[in-house]
């Protein structure tokens, strides 16, 4: 079993900045790709940015130069950092992994979610 756990988001104004945090627990063996999706009301989940175990990251259009994606392995956590919030950034963030995780016969790949945490920012 694995679990995701994200924490961090709340109302903030423009301009402010706020910074997630997901961390993924349970039988895990390797956390690959970690990234952060949103969903503003009526809208369809998008991604916001994504970091592999190594390599570049990558970054929704709409926030190149405010937001920044990190994470450390030995936490199996991954970190949001949103700056120059504008409202057109609320909606509810999602925390979403790759993970590599330990069964009674051997390992298994498989795709979790946090349960989605709310970012409210007020002009």
């Amino acid at each position: 079993q694995v679990q995701l756990v994200e924490s961090g988001g709340g109302l903030v104004q423009a301009g402010g900045s706020l910074r997630l945090s997901c961390t993924a627990s349970g039988s895990i063996f390797s956390a690959n790709t970690m990234g952060w999706y949103r969903q503003a009301p009526g809208k369809q989940r998008e991604l916001v940015a994504a970091i592999p175990s190594g390599g570049s990251t990558n970054y929704a259009d709409s926030v190149k130069g405010r937001f920044t994606i990190s994470r450390d392995n030995a936490k199996n956590t991954v970190y949001l950092q949103m700056n120059s919030l504008i409202p057109e950034d609320t909606a509810v963030y999602y925390c979403n992994a790759r993970i590599t995780y330990y069964t009674s016969s051997g390992v298994r790949l498989n795709d979790y979610w946090g349960q989605g945490t709310q970012v409210t920012v007020s002009s």
